[in-house]
């Protein structure tokens, strides 16, 4: 609603919601509401005025978190700054897991694999990387950089059609 142009669509859409929660059926709601405080992706506190207010819990964060890592992509800006972002990582064996997993996620989200743990991207991707570290707690075992060459630059500008 701040982003409505006008006044007057600010009000027709206050209009809006209000008739539309009064389309939602209270038992249903009261239903989603439990079901989440159950799954522990919520949590209720009980405010000194009567009001109950539903907070999201750490692992409702974490599952908020996980669904838009699903739907991730890096954008291409129209002009190209130059520049690569390298993530170079050593995870430890015993953490095979997340290594695989971070592997699978920059290879999808179009990263060329210089070497088995080093993979490199032409676009600004500094907030998804940090995003990816976090929820695969992998913030020890992960370095991001921004190079202005690469020996191999030519082959990689083919790779991700750069002029």
């Amino acid at each position: 609603m701040g982003l409505s142009p006008s006044p007057r669509q600010f009000f027709r859409i206050a209009k809006d919601i209000a008739k539309d929660w009064q389309k939602i059926k209270k038992e249903e709601l009261y239903l989603a509401i439990r079901s989440l405080y159950k799954s522990k992706l919520i949590d209720e506190r009980y405010e000194k005025d009567g009001r109950t207010t539903l907070i999201i819990s750490e692992s409702g964060k974490k599952k908020a978190l996980s669904y838009q890592l699903e739907e991730m992509t890096i954008r291409k800006p129209k002009i190209w700054d130059k520049k690569w972002r390298l993530v170079i990582f050593d995870v430890p064996e015993k953490r095979k897991r997340i290594r695989e997993a971070l592997r699978a996620k920059l290879k999808e989200l179009e990263f060329y694999e210089l070497q088995k743990s080093v993979f490199v991207h032409p676009f600004d991707c500094k907030d998804e990387i940090d995003f990816i570290i976090e929820i695969f707690e992998a913030r020890s075992f992960v370095r991001f950089a921004v190079i202005e060459s690469i020996d191999n630059e030519l082959h990689l500008k083919k790779i991700f059609n750069l002029n």
